[in-house]
């Protein structure tokens, strides 16, 4: 399976560089085609620009400075994100990676007359989506309801990779993280991938 790994944060060491390395080394274990997304070491630029959202209804939206990661989206089958939550969002440069990649005629195509959009990601079968976040579970679960979560679900996976199952993945006060919980979470990490076929 071709499977896209795609990376957001800022330091060289930190968990999700941590879980992206192991993810990969795993990937390529099983016999997947891996090809590494880090948001940060390419210096991605997150600001959607005047003229993208101008064209975002136009007939031919113009792709072209987003062109190589739209590409190895379009093309992957397998989709794996690493990040940490931030104030319960995601960190600003992936979400202007969703905002700037996943964009029309590549994840979704628009309805008529402005009518629902129809899923584009048709050759994603597979998202996971791993992320740490500093506070406890019952926070994000019962006080925040999960937004992440429910993006990820609702606003990407259902409407532009209606093929594709989601699993998601969060290892919560992870600044008090000790051998034991890090192995075990990288451990789940590990099952959910040898799912992948």
């Amino acid at each position: 399976m071709k499977c896209l790994v795609v990376v957001a944060h800022p330091l060289a060491r930190s968990l999700a560089r941590e879980f992206s390395s192991r993810i990969v080394t795993r990937l390529e274990a099983l016999g997947h085609e891996v090809d590494v997304e880090d948001l940060y070491a390419q210096k991605f630029d997150p600001v959607l620009s005047k003229a993208e959202r101008r064209a975002y209804y136009q007939e031919e939206y113009d792709i072209s400075s987003v062109a190589s990661q739209a590409k190895r989206l379009s093309e992957a089958e397998g989709l794996i994100m690493v990040f940490p939550t931030w104030w319960f969002g995601f960190p600003a440069i992936l979400k202007g990676w969703l905002d700037r990649v996943w964009s029309p005629n590549v994840a979704y195509k628009h309805g008529s007359d402005f009518g629902p959009i129809k899923a584009n990601l048709n050759n994603l079968k597979k998202v996971l989506v791993v992320t740490s976040l500093g506070t406890p579970w019952w926070v994000d679960w019962f006080i925040m309801r999960r937004p992440v979560r429910r993006i990820v679900r609702f606003s990407l996976q259902a409407t532009c990779a209606k093929n594709a199952t989601l699993q998601f993945l969060s290892i919560y006060d992870s600044e008090n993280i000790d051998e034991k919980k890090f192995k075990k979470f990288t451990n789940r990490i590990s099952e959910a991938l040898s799912r992948w076929g």
